[in-house]
């Protein structure tokens, strides 16, 4: 290895002790209560290197959120190449509410931990969320227009079922189902699961009129 590609990789793994002292410290003590020097005690560097890699600590978790939706991204697209939609979109659910059980950390930071981040949507994370948004909302068209679903607004379907996912994964996470043995735990999320498109499946072949042309949902970034 030469100088230059070591000093790329010191810089690398400085960057991730950085980001993982963060991380822990974050929903520790809360990230309203946390400074850069607070992260820089933990690493036992001077806030001066830290300022190196990030200019204050919403860049911080700005990073953060960024690997967590990337990694999210990469597990969704897991059920990309399944035809039926309505298998597909179980297959998007599994994958969300996977990803969130083998990634507690960066689910609380991407969803649940209360944070200000001042400059979010110059940082351009609004995408990076959409990017797991649409697919979810591909996987709702594709199931209305094979009348699988209701027609309704996409926006309030599909933030239907992610609200569901949400709510499977966070009890699970915060450990809220307690009453459930661990090992049932596997099959209770793919009964849910079942249980909620089979309901969206009946619920449109009883033709009921979930339509609502004024609503007008756009999604916002999680903050």
């Amino acid at each position: 290895m030469g100088i230059k590609e070591r000093k790329e990789h010191e810089k690398s793994e400085m960057r991730g002790r950085i980001l993982k002292t963060a991380m822990r410290l974050f929903l520790d003590e809360g990230f309203d209560n946390i400074t850069i020097r607070n992260i820089a005690e933990k690493i036992e560097y001077s806030p001066a290197t830290i300022y190196l890699y990030f200019m204050n600590k919403d860049e911080i978790l700005y990073a953060l959120r960024e690997e967590g939706f990337e990694k999210l991204h990469e597990w969704q697209k897991t059920s990309l190449n399944i035809k039926d939609p309505l298998k597909r979109l179980f297959k998007h659910g599994e994958a969300y509410i996977l990803f969130a059980l083998e990634n507690p950390e960066y689910y609380d930071l991407m969803f649940m931990m209360r944070g200000h981040v001042k400059q979010i949507k110059e940082m351009n994370e609004c995408y990076i969320g959409l990017k797991s948004y649409e697919l979810l909302k591909n996987n709702v068209k594709d199931c209305m227009e094979q009348g699988l679903f209701p027609r309704t607004n996409v926006d309030v379907a599909a933030f239907s079922l992610w609200s569901c996912v949400h709510g499977m994964a966070s009890l699970i996470i915060r450990e809220r189902g307690i009453m459930f043995p661990e090992e049932q735990v596997s099959n209770l999320i793919k009964g849910a699961l079942d249980f909620m498109l089979k309901v969206n499946n009946n619920n449109n072949n009883k033709k009921l009129d979930l339509n609502n042309k004024s609503t007008n949902l756009k999604p916002e970034c999680n903050t």
